[in-house]
């Protein structure tokens, strides 16, 4: 199956997937075939802030069909940020959509998780992940730590780079959310969290949500 992925929003998101699916494939003894397209992160953004669903689907819809002419047979959004607009997407779209935030739901179900911090856009975790895990309670970050947050994610996806005062904020916001607030885990709820968050390394358990998403995508993709 050949893959579609939207991809530029943000830059090492992209990276992020493109990466871990080479790995996986090359795992699965399984050739890779993709073709990606690239949007524009501040356009995103702008869309986002102003819950402007229709202009991100146009967008998407337009970007997937160079995805169609290029023989793609799905097509993957690399940004959860960018799922805000996901179910309208999925109604317009050409190609079958690998939707990210069902992944994680059924992820988050199968561990049995019951109360999990998140960090990401401050729509994304105003939203608790647009409301799409009902198995677990997701927990935001309160009051200016849900700003400090959002601010240093949107600088982070934009540049592409984590700085360590980034990381400082996300991994101070973590820890509490972890102890304050009784989180058992933290969920990356923005694909760029790959430059501030390691599973191999964390702290603290994580819902590493574009993990997840590309794992969903090599099911569908090897079973094709």
């Amino acid at each position: 199956m050949q893959i579609g992925l939207i991809g530029g929003i943000g830059p090492a998101a992209t990276d992020f997937y493109y990466r871990r699916l080479i790995t996986g494939f090359a795992t699965r003894n399984t050739p890779l075939d993709l073709t990606m397209v690239h949007a524009d992160t501040p356009t995103l953004l702008a869309n986002l802030t102003a819950n402007d669903a229709a202009s991100q689907v146009a967008i998407y819809t337009r970007l997937t069909d160079r995805l169609v002419a290029a023989g793609a047979e799905c097509v993957v959004v690399t940004s959860i940020a960018g799922h805000f607009c996901i179910r309208e997407f999925e109604a317009a779209s050409p190609l079958p959509v690998v939707d990210l935030i069902s992944a994680v739901s059924r992820a988050v179900e199968k561990r049995g998780l019951r109360r999990i911090g998140i960090l990401g856009t401050r729509t994304v975790m105003a939203s608790r992940f647009y409301g799409g895990v009902a198995s677990a309670e997701i927990v935001p970050p309160q009051g200016p730590d849900l700003d400090d947050v959002h601010h240093a994610y949107v600088t982070m996806a934009s540049s592409g780079f984590v700085t360590e005062e980034q990381r400082a904020v996300f991994d101070r916001v973590a820890r509490n959310l972890m102890g304050e607030h009784g989180a058992e885990a933290i969920m990356l709820g923005g694909t760029d969290l790959a430059l501030a968050f390691s599973e191999a390394d964390s702290q603290f358990p994580l819902v590493d949500c574009a993990g997840i998403h590309v794992d969903e995508i090599l099911d569908i993709a090897c079973h094709a």
